[in-house]
């Protein structure tokens, strides 16, 4: 754990906050946000220094807060699925607040409020990376995220959303480390490599995986549980030295060595 919320302001302030934020009232800024929130029954919750929200949300809410929270769970998404990250909450994303509730002791209704959302702030650093995983361990190719398939901003927001299923698998499998070997590759970088031509580590939604302590199988196996699409294994050509896993459109999983 790299850094935790700082400071408390009065609750009036984070109004303030909102307004200079330019964002809706269900949502903060997410940059830098120290003070204190209300929430919709009144109980004052903590602010984080990386996102905060400013009420509970559940199915049939939409908008920016939703879609912050979307990437927080979609490593939830139920096994063989991926939650779309789309600001619309509803039941698949309810389903995964769900999942991410139970795998963490709260009371499992589906609906995303104080004790989910402090569960969250414990888990992110001021950079809103989960606490186990870095930007720099997705980017091993440039410092900008530029000459992939898609944007730099993309490219970026796609690893984004990697790093937090990691972090869901790495808790389902007894919260030990995962080893990362590397992420997003511009076309040059992935042509170096001699990556596939669509390779989805241009797009971002890659990374592969060293051994750590669980074992190439045991990684490929959990990745089926927390919202990847793609995943590459032993016995899949080129693979037998990591675990390669992603998300994006469509869903091709090979790892014949391992059962998959």
């Amino acid at each position: 754990m790299r850094s935790r919320p700082i400071g408390f302001l009065l609750a009036t302030l984070a109004g303030a906050t909102l307004a200079l934020g330019g964002v809706s009232p269900a949502s903060a800024s997410p940059t830098a946000t120290t003070a204190r929130t209300a929430t919709a029954s009144g109980d004052i919750g903590t602010a984080d220094a990386c996102y905060t929200w400013s009420g509970p949300l559940q199915q049939g809410a939409s908008g920016e807060a939703v879609r912050q929270l979307q990437i927080r769970v979609s490593g939830y998404p139920g096994t063989g699925n991926q939650i779309a990250i789309d600001g619309a909450f509803g039941p698949a994303t309810k389903a995964a607040v769900q999942r991410f509730q139970a795998a963490y002791g709260l009371a499992a209704d589906g609906i995303a409020g104080p004790a989910t959302f402090n569960k969250i702030y414990q888990l992110q650093d001021n950079d809103c990376t989960p606490v186990n995983f870095t930007y720099a361990e997705l980017n091993r190719c440039n410092s900008d995220w530029s000459g992939g398939k898609v944007s730099a901003a993309t490219a970026r927001a796609n690893a984004l959303v990697t790093m937090w299923k990691l972090q869901a698998m790495r808790h389902a499998m007894g919260d030990r480390p995962i080893t990362v070997n590397g992420g997003f590759r511009s076309v040059s970088c992935n042509s170096a490599v001699g990556g596939a031509a669509n390779s989805r580590h241009m797009y971002g939604h890659a990374a592969d995986l060293g051994a750590g302590s669980q074992g190439f199988c045991a990684l490929a196996q959990a990745a089926r549980n927390h919202g990847f699409t793609e995943i590459l294994g032993p016995g899949y050509p080129g693979h037998n030295d990591h675990t390669h896993v992603a998300g994006g459109s469509g869903r091709f999983w090979s790892a014949p060595s391992c059962g998959i």
